[in-house]
């Protein structure tokens, strides 16, 4: 798995002091099917495999590890790292290609595509309807869960760079920790973790993010069935839109001692 962190020498002020510092990486990673490019996102390497299954389940191209055949780094002439994943696919090669064509045209769609309000949360309950219930937490736990994820976050801890996601119990426990230069990206690390693990749908699990929770977070969690949105930061008016509309507990400004319950 490659490093995550890089060290570059800066100068500081007041003083110009040269010194090291350690950055977050960013490349992209390309993701292919059968042989196919179908995506190329911006990243920080490690958990490639986990990044390009949970794009393809909150794409709706998949729907369980069965739907997976193989998956690998693949090389590339022009560029020596593995920053190219190919997956293979199972149940008809074109049948998929399809559900990913779908996928692109009406699920996938951020607060800055330019799809909004009613129309994109129709589409998306097209594909992955409202949840049904709601699960009464308790607020105890949920406050404890930040003081939780700083410790694992190891890469932000000596970077400063990047986010993440993680998978709780219920009752508090923790399950998976995801850390990536993108939100979406973190998020898709910890879901696609779960189905190579065998366990989708996600509603067992509360998900929280380091940073705000924008449209994209809780569409993916909607897609995996995830029934409890919690985020260090603020959520986004679409956001709230689509939680509130398909019965995802959305929660905000999530600290020791308060959060903001939005849907």
């Amino acid at each position: 798995m490659s490093d995550p962190t890089v060290r570059r020498q800066v100068h500081r002020w007041p003083g110009g002091e040269a010194t090291e510092d350690v950055l977050a990486v960013e490349e992209p990673l390309e993701i292919r099917v059968e042989g196919q490019s179908v995506a190329v996102t911006m990243r920080t390497p490690g958990h490639d495999l986990d990044l390009a299954t949970g794009f393809l389940y909150t794409e709706g191209v998949i729907d369980g590890p069965d739907d997976l055949l193989a998956m690998a780094h693949v090389s590339s002439p022009r560029d020596r790292k593995p920053n190219t994943v190919d997956c293979r696919l199972a149940g008809g090669v074109q049948a998929h290609r399809e559900a990913l064509r779908r996928a692109q045209r009406e699920i996938y769609a951020t607060s800055s595509c330019g799809i909004c309000g009613k129309a994109s949360i129709d589409r998306i309950h097209v594909h992955a309807p409202p949840l049904e219930g709601a699960r009464t937490l308790d607020p105890e736990v949920l406050t404890a869960l930040p003081a939780k994820l700083m410790p694992a976050q190891s890469g932000f801890a000596r970077t400063g760079g990047l986010h993440g996601a993680a998978l709780f119990g219920f009752d508090g426990t923790l399950e998976v920790v995801r850390e990536d230069i993108g939100r979406h990206n973190a998020v898709d690390k910890v879901l696609g973790w779960r189905l190579r693990e065998g366990r989708v749908p996600v509603d067992d699990r509360i998900l929280l993010v380091s940073s705000r929770a924008g449209f994209e977070i809780v569409q993916k969690a909607l897609v995996a069935r995830v029934p409890v949105v919690a985020a260090i930061g603020a959520a986004s008016t679409l956001a709230v839109q689509l939680a509130a509309a398909s019965g995802v507990q959305l929660l905000g400004f999530l600290r020791a001692d308060r959060f903001n319950r939005y849907a």
